[in-house]
């Protein structure tokens, strides 16, 4: 059975409209327990200067602190873009039971695009929904990129 809500995914774009203003890339990340919120989080590498402040990292760490364990088995993530391949390691040691992507990633996405390494259920059993609000999220990261290089130009 599918639980999917959209609360929970335009809470991650919020988050990722937060990225968006602090010049970070716009990758929200909502984690939920039993239907409540136990983390939420956005992209900060570009401020902490750190290659490992993904939003969806940052959210296990808190979720994993929130609930006293890193064993998230009873957790739900909503990502506004298809985790990259330290993302999705995170997410499968994590065991959260549920992924659903808000946008494909044809660059760095390890879910279903460049490097998918959960092709099937032996490998994984997996949940995956990645077309809800697809043109939203990617409307969102369209327009950041499109600032930078415009930026860049100057």
């Amino acid at each position: 059975m599918d639980n999917y809500n959209p609360y929970f995914m335009r809470l991650a774009l919020k988050n990722a409209v937060k990225a968006y203003y602090k010049n970070e890339v716009p990758v929200g990340c909502v984690i939920i327990r039993n239907n409540e919120i136990i983390a939420q989080a956005y992209n900060t590498k570009n401020a902490e200067q750190c290659v490992t402040r993904h939003a969806e990292l940052i959210a296990i760490e808190q979720a994993s602190k929130n609930k006293g364990s890193f064993i998230l088995d009873d957790c739900e993530m909503y990502v506004t873009l298809e985790p990259c391949l330290m993302c999705i390691g995170a997410i499968i040691q994590s065991r959260i039971k549920k992924l659903y992507i808000g946008a494909t990633d044809e660059t760095m996405g390890s879910v279903i695009s460049k490097i998918p390494i959960i092709k099937d259920e032996l490998v994984y059993p997996y949940k995956l929904d990645y077309s809800f609000k697809k043109t939203i999220s990617s409307k969102i990261l369209t327009r950041f990129f499109k600032k930078i290089r415009e930026k860049n130009k100057i």
